[in-house]
């Protein structure tokens, strides 16, 4: 059975950091990729980091340069790590497994992130 636990979200005043994790269990966790979604109150689920089986990582434009997304095989962890945080960053955060070729998915419970100004 995949479970997707997540953790490290929290309150944070605007231009401050956190990391998310999203710990694996029950999948190849090298076969995966994995991305980060988000989604706000009243808007659609957005991608906002993505890190390939290869360990290729991307980025919305509007996190380039303040997110980085890293992957540890052996502990079968994703992290995000988010800097200068912006209340516009306010949301809930999804870690989202995947295989290519595979129409299965996973995701986690999702973990509020919330930037004050």
């Amino acid at each position: 059975q995949v479970q997707l636990v997540e953790s490290g979200g929290g309150l944070v005043q605007a231009v401050g950091s956190l990391r998310l994790s999203c710990a694996a269990s029950g999948l190849i966790f090298y076969a995966y990729g994995m991305d980060w979604y988000r989604q706000a109150p009243g808007k659609e689920r957005e991608l906002v980091a993505g890190v390939t089986s290869g360990g290729s990582a991307n980025y919305v434009a509007s996190v380039k340069g303040r997110f980085t997304i890293s992957r540890d095989n052996a502990k079968n962890t994703v992290f995000l790590q988010m800097t200068s945080l912006k209340p516009e960053d306010t949301a809930v955060y999804y870690c989202k497994f995947y295989r290519l070729g595979s129409s299965t998915a996973y995701w986690g419970q999702g973990t509020q992130v919330t930037v004050s100004s």
